[in-house]
C-alpha cells in the first residue's frame, strides 16, 4: 500500500464525529456539522469512485450519517446563522444518496438548499460569507457553496438558477482579481468599512494560498459538475480558471512547485511553503488537464507540485505517517478580533499543524487525480 493510503487509513481508523483525527480544532471541543468533514468526505468519495474500496464508503456513511436523522434534519446545522461554510459538507450527500439510496440524505440536501434560498447577499447578488461578516465575499465561500449549488441545480432543479451561479462567479472575477499581481484577493467588503480592507477598493491586503486554492477547486469542480449544454457559461469558467492558474504559477517555488503561505512574497522572511494551498493547486492542475480544461503541458506542473508536497511534508515517525506544513486557519476579523487584519504578519503567525483536513483533504484529492492519470 502506498504511503498516501497508509496515512489516510490511519486518519479514518477510530475517527468519530465527536473526535476526528483530521480536524485539529476538534481535539479541543465537541465537533458538529462542519466544512472540514466535507473536504475530507469528498476526497474519500473520489477515491471510492476510483478504487471501489468499500471501507471508504462505509466509513463516510456512518460518519456523516451520524449527523442526519430520517427526516433530513442535520445535527449542528443552524440555518439562521447563515454561515456559508455550513453548505460545504452537503456536497458529499449527493453521492451518499446515489450509493446508499437512503432517503435521509436526499432530504438533508433540501435542508441545506433552504439556506441558499434565503442567504443574505451583497448588491451584486453574491452571498455574504457569514451573518457575522455582513456585506463580505470571501474566496473560501465560493468553494463552500457554489459547487453544491451547481450540483443541486443540475440534478434536481432543471438548471433553473444557473444564471445566478454564473453571475456570482463573474462578479468575483471582475471585483476581486488584481491586474497587477494576476491573483484574486482573499476577500472583499462592499461597504469598504471593515478594518482589514482597502478603503478605496474594499479588498483585503494580501493573497493567502489556501483562499486562492479554494477558488481554483471551486471552478474546476463546477466545470466538472455542470451541464455541458450551457456551453457559454462553461467557456467563461474555463477562461477564468486558466487565468487564475497562470497567475499562481508565476509564484510557485521553482524547486518544489509549491506555493508560499502568502503567495506573492516568496522571499519575505517568515514566509513558508504551505501544504493546503499547494495541494489545491496540484488538484486543480491535474484535474484541469484530465478534463481538457488545461492544455497537456500543464500536467508536468501538477505532478511537480504534488511530488514536491510528498517529498517535503509527507513523513513517517514511529510507524505513523503525517502530513505537515498545514496552516491551521486564517481569516479576516470580525470586528472584535483585530489580530486577523489580513497583513503578511498575520498570515504567517497562525499555527502550522499536521494532518488537518483542510490540508490532507485536498492532498488526497490530488493523490486521486495522480492515480487517475497513472502517475
Amino acid at each position: 500500500m502506498r504511503k498516501e493510503e497508509i496515512l489516510l487509513n490511519q486518519l479514518i481508523d477510530g475517527s468519530t464525529p465527536e473526535r476526528s483525527k483530521f480536524n485539529i480544532e476538534g481535539t479541543k471541543k465537541k465537533m458538529g456539522w462542519n466544512y472540514i468533514d466535507g473536504v475530507m468526505g469528498k476526497a474519500l468519495l473520489d477515491l471510492y469512485d476510483f478504487n471501489h474500496n468499500e471501507k471508504y464508503l462505509e466509513f463516510l456513511d456512518e460518519y456523516i450519517g451520524f449527523y442526519i436523522d430520517e427526516e433530513g434534519n442535520i445535527k449542528g446545522f443552524e440555518l439562521e446563522k447563515y454561515n456559508i461554510d455550513s453548505i460545504n459538507c452537503g456536497k458529499v450527500l449527493f453521492r451518499l444518496y446515489d450509493y446508499t439510496k437512503k432517503e435521509k440524505y436526499r432530504k438533508a440536501i433540501d435542508t441545506i438548499y433552504n439556506q441558499i434560498k434565503t442567504h443574505p447577499r451583497i448588491s451584486t447578488g453574491n452571498f455574504w460569507h457569514k451573518k457575522i461578516y455582513p456585506n463580505q465575499v470571501w474566496l473560501d465561500g465560493i468553494y463552500m457553496c457554489l459547487p453544491f449549488y451547481m450540483e443541486y441545480e443540475t440534478k434536481y432543479n432543471k438548471l433553473a438558477q444557473y444564471n445566478d451561479i454564473h453571475n456570482q462567479i463573474l462578479n468575483v472575477y471582475n471585483l476581486m482579481s488584481s491586474p497587477d499581481t494576476k491573483l484574486p484577493h482573499h476577500a472583499y467588503d462592499e461597504t469598504k468599512k471593515a478594518f482589514w480592507c482597502d478603503k478605496e477598493t474594499g479588498m483585503s491586503k494580501n493573497y493567502w494560498s489556501r483562499s486562492v486554492g479554494w477558488y481554483l477547486m471551486a471552478l474546476i469542480d463546477i466545470i466538472d459538475i455542470m451541464n455541458e449544454a450551457i456551453y457559454e457559461h462553461k467557456r467563461d469558467y474555463m477562461k477564468i480558471f486558466k487565468e487564475a492558474v497562470d497567475g499562481l504559477l508565476q509564484y510557485v517555488d521553482k524547486e518544489t512547485g509549491m506555493l508560499y503561505q502568502v503567495v506573492n512574497m516568496p522571499n519575505r522572511e517568515g514566509n513558508y511553503l504551505e501544504t493546503s494551498g499547494s495541494s489545491m493547486l496540484a488538484y486543480a492542475l491535474l484535474k484541469g488537464v484530465r478534463l481538457d480544461v488545461l492544455p497537456e503541458r500543464y500536467l508536468e506542473y501538477g505532478i511537480k507540485t504534488y511530488n514536491g508536497i510528498v517529498d517535503k511534508y509527507l513523513k513517517c515517525e514511529d510507524g505513523e505517517y503525517y502530513l505537515d506544513g498545514i496552516c491551521l486557519v486564517a481569516g479576516l476579523g470580525p470586528e472584535d478580533n483585530k489580530r486577523r487584519d489580513g497583513s503578511f504578519e498575520y498570515y504567517i503567525s497562525e499555527p502550522i499543524v499536521r494532518n488537518d483536513g483542510k490540508g490532507s483533504g485536498p492532498f488526497f484529492m490530488a493523490y486521486c487525480e495522480m492515480l487517475k492519470i497513472g502517475k
